[in-house]
């Protein structure tokens, strides 16, 4: 029999719970989809949320042709042959074949390449599924030519509308006198995630006797649960909430339960790279400006691991987990540049001024490009006042030192520089 999370997967885009902000009425996926044309992409979430089935349903809703791929195990060749196969099966002016590539994070960079042609030329429409952020795990050559939808954790009404139509539907369930009394302990340990929502529903029903009706409670799903801890060590699943633990503790500065979630995380199987990825991104994150070094810290800790792997791996992991928990934070350059991105998206592209543009011909220089240009390291202090915003930005600040010692020298030296254009 196949387990209750297959045997509920979605068979239309109506049946598909979650992701409104994806799929709902007017939004940018469900556009795509109403116009029989959807980009190139990549599906970023959690597990459990509904990547697979949504790159399934895509396929069935424009009524083309489907192949499927496991970055774990398909190689430069499965991937040749996969297109050659798609490539025969798309006719005229019909909508590419799609091509879903699971756990695309795990293709190396020769796998990604072998790609890119079929995708620039349109032979497949490519849906790749990652649990990790794409900016790190796809080559930008392809990233490129994907748009990137996040997905996110399913909320608590979603879990519980899940849940209800396997008790109503399903067709082993939907018989039985069976009724939830109590959800908080299936959503607080299915946490968003779909497929666990469905695996703790299954194992609590089988422990049914015959002929009785069964209550579920918070009790007895805790209960149960504990019993069958292996539910949550699948594939490697569980590591996620102990990923997000370990961060938050580095971010709250407490070096105690930073180091106690990841000896959970080491203890429990986890890929070890997984870990030091996750290590570099609270650097850059969370410690950011405030001390700079952490970033390159935590890149050596990759590095090393990479070359040691376990058990001495766990000493770098261990070490840059420590040092930062233990740094200075500041997110500054992450507000930065994600105030910087939403203001280009709101404002479009502004020209660049012509004295910043380069004049590399007789032509450019007649239209004034670089004309006026002063050369910074001419003048005194390596520093000359102009402007370098588009002129109707001009004063507009994106950057903002936070206050600790690192970032406090930044702020006087910016302040000396700029005087009160930026109100340093």
């Amino acid at each position: 029999m196949q387990p209750l999370a297959e045997r509920m997967r979605p068979k239309t885009l109506d049946e598909y719970i979650g992701q409104k902000h994806l799929l709902g009425p007017r939004a940018v996926l469900r556009q795509a989809i109403d116009s029989q044309r959807i980009p190139s992409m990549i599906l970023w979430g959690p597990p459990g949320v509904g990547k697979t089935t949504l790159a399934t349903l895509l396929a069935q809703s424009l009524k083309v042709p489907f192949f499927s791929l496991s970055a774990i195990n398909s190689g430069v060749k499965d991937i040749r042959e996969t297109i050659d196969a798609a490539q025969k099966q798309r006719f005229f002016q019909s909508a590419s074949p799609i091509l879903f590539i699971d756990e695309i994070h795990r293709f190396s960079k020769s796998q990604q390449d072998s790609l890119l042609s079929a995708v620039e030329r349109g032979i497949v429409t490519l849906i790749g599924a990652t649990t990790e952020n794409p900016s790190f795990e796809v080559i930008p050559a392809l990233l490129s030519r994907c748009q990137v939808y996040v997905l996110r954790s399913l909320e608590q009404e979603e879990l519980i509308e899940m849940a209800n139509r396997a008790l109503a539907s399903d067709e082993y369930l939907k018989d039985r006198d069976i009724r939830v009394d109590e959800y908080d302990a299936m959503l607080q340990l299915s946490g968003g995630d779909g497929r666990k929502l469905y695996n703790i529903l299954e194992l609590i029903t089988n422990y049914q006797r015959a002929g009785e009706p069964l209550s579920i409670t918070n009790e007895l799903v805790m209960e149960k649960v504990q019993q069958n801890i292996a539910l949550y060590d699948k594939g490697g699943e569980a590591h996620y909430d102990m990923a997000s633990a370990l961060i938050k503790s580095i971010r709250g500065s407490d070096p105690n339960a930073a180091i106690y979630y990841l000896a959970r995380m080491l203890e429990g199987g986890e890929d070890v790279e997984f870990i030091a990825r996750r290590l570099l991104i609270s650097a850059a994150e969370d410690i950011g400006l405030a001390n700079p070094n952490a970033l390159l810290l935590a890149e050596s800790c990759f590095q090393a691991v990479r070359m040691l792997g376990m058990p001495e791996g766990r000493i770098p992991l261990a070490e840059a987990t420590i040092y930062l928990a233990t740094s200075p934070k500041s997110n500054s350059a992450y507000l930065a540049i994600d105030a910087a991105l939403d203001f280009v998206r709101k404002t479009g592209s502004e020209p660049v001024p012509l004295h910043l543009r380069n004049a590399p011909t007789k032509l450019l220089k007649q239209l004034d490009y670089g004309k006026n240009y002063r050369y910074a390291h001419a003048y005194e202090g390596n520093f000359v006042e102009q402007e370098f915003l588009p002129e109707k930005l001009s004063g507009t600040r994106f950057f903002d030192p936070q206050q600790n010692p690192a970032e406090e020298k930044i702020r006087e030296r910016l302040r000396g520089l700029w005087k009160d254009r930026y109100g340093y």
